[in-house]
């Protein structure tokens, strides 16, 4: 099963990279793990997306921004599904359906993949 539409992806990604630097803001539990390893970082900042690819259905659409000062910024390199864009931004309509449509998918193959492992479970019993 691919989480994924490779089409989608080729466009969002290009798309992407053409209105780059983007604006966007982590999500609660991101930005809860940007926390431990800048404690300075502010979550009300926004994220500068500077750099965008794909990591295949394991990762999906990645997205790079810095957190920290210029001088000891800290890379981060996360879904763009654990990213907010503003509903002015560019692509953000293109953006929420790809979050959507990932977020549903992948709670459908966890799902399989845990009634399978049950069937399993089941199977191997005398």
């Amino acid at each position: 099963m691919t989480i994924d539409d490779p089409v989608e992806v080729v466009f969002l990604v290009s798309a992407l990279r053409e209105v780059l630097p983007l604006t966007a803001r982590a999500s609660p539990r991101l930005a809860a793990v940007v926390r431990e390893q800048v404690p300075d970082w502010g979550t009300t900042r926004p994220c500068e997306i500077s750099e965008v690819s794909y990591a295949g259905d394991e990762g999906g659409i990645m997205c790079r921004f810095q957190a920290g000062d210029a001088a000891d910024a800290q890379v981060f390199h996360v879904s763009i599904t654990h990213m907010t864009f503003d509903r002015r931004s560019p692509l953000a309509r293109e953006i929420a359906r790809y979050q959507k449509r990932r977020n549903k998918r992948v709670r459908r193959a966890h799902e399989l993949e845990m009634v399978v492992g049950m069937l399993g479970i089941v199977e191997g019993r005398p």
